[in-house]
């Protein structure tokens, strides 16, 4: 089965998740994953979908243009490929991991510098920055697999340096453990 992700970007308003899946919908589309969020005052949205095998992802990205440019929407498509081309990742252990502290210039690519070079993979990243030294108002939230050949220990010294020299609160909790201890 083919499959495609689309990214679609734009000043948000009502209906746009309705207008693309209505879109999907219409040309025989079936949406597997979505992650949409609003950045202040924009939308994105991510989707891979499987498209019905005499629909090509060229032509469908035609159809989404078309019916969301009246929106003020951008849209982008990339093929994935079929099922059986994607090659999993290694065995890893799902992390969260919070840093809280002054805002900077650069934190999340010092931050992420240390995950990618212990070939951690960042799945989901939330960060609010407000500005100024209140480390409340500046908060990154890292959701990470880490793969099981990887030295915990080291990863932890590792990000536990980078978050003091960044004058940087840093918490890191198996995903389990986070979801327990935050759970309403």
């Amino acid at each position: 089965m083919k499959k495609a992700i689309i990214a679609v970007l734009g000043h948000d308003r009502p209906g746009i998740i309705s207008a693309v899946t209505g879109i999907l919908f219409e040309h025989g589309c079936n949406i597997e994953n979505v992650s949409q969020t609003i950045l202040q005052t924009e939308f994105s949205g991510t989707f891979i979908v499987a498209l019905p095998p005499k629909l090509s992802g060229s032509k469908l990205l035609d159809h989404l243009k078309a019916g969301l440019e009246p929106l003020g929407l951008d849209v982008f498509l990339r093929d994935v490929g079929h099922i059986d081309d994607i090659q999993p990742f290694p065995e890893s252990e799902p992390f969260i991991i919070t840093t809280m502290g002054p805002d900077q210039k650069g934190l999340v690519a010092r931050i992420t510098g240390i995950i990618a070079h212990f070939g951690v993979n960042v799945t989901n990243l939330q960060a609010v920055f407000k500005g100024g030294d209140d480390p409340n108002n500046n908060i990154m939230i890292y959701e990470v697999d880490v793969p099981k050949h990887v030295d915990q220990h080291q990863l932890d010294r590792a990000l536990r340096e980078k978050a003091e020299e960044l004058h940087l609160d840093i918490s890191i909790q198996h995903r389990n453990i986070f979801s327990a201890i935050n759970r309403i």
